[in-house]
């Protein structure tokens, strides 16, 4: 995978903008989340600062992964989607002090350095978007399954008409 590698601090500070796109077969932890290495990760990234003055990451990431539905243990297809904000802080003392100065579940504080890999906070963000147990609405060959069972003659009914 080709890292994208910035200063987070000067990044936020100067109010830039990136986006990309990642093969999740270059995006090791979240293909061996998937059936095969196929789809990309589309993502854009902005540096701003929040409400009280905090450097802050906005990241919007999709694309499309294929998962293991664990019902009927097939191939389905899964549109993983997500918009975070993030605060910046220099250490995890820092870190724990601005989440509690926050306090807003929405919003994630995480240690920012010089040589930040957003490619790994990419692929962060999509293995956290996936689904925890992934199921088809409704599985493939279940409906046909149900037509089956709907034109089965209950033992019931041939017992009441014998009763008549």
């Amino acid at each position: 995978m080709g890292t994208f590698v910035i200063d987070a601090f000067e990044f936020c500070r100067l109010k830039e903008q990136a986006e990309g796109e990642l093969s999740v077969a270059d995006l090791a932890r979240l293909a061996g989340e998937t059936v095969d290495r196929s789809g990309t990760i589309k993502w854009s990234l902005s540096g701003g600062a929040d409400k009280l003055g905090h450097p802050q990451l906005s990241l919007s990431i999709s694309g499309q992964v294929n998962l293991v539905c664990q019902r009927c243990l097939t191939s389905m297809p899964f549109q993983v989607s997500s918009d975070s904000r993030l605060v910046l802080a220099r250490d995890e003392d820092a870190a724990d002090a601005i989440e509690e100065l926050l306090d807003d579940e929405e919003i994630d504080v995480i240690v920012g350095d010089a040589a930040f890999d957003v490619g790994v906070l990419i692929e962060d963000e999509a293995l956290l978007a996936l689904p925890v147990a992934p199921k088809h609405d409704v599985c493939p060959g279940h409906v046909a399954a149900e037509a089956v069972a709907a034109e089965k003659v209950s033992p019931f009914s041939v017992l009441k008409n014998l009763k008549q």
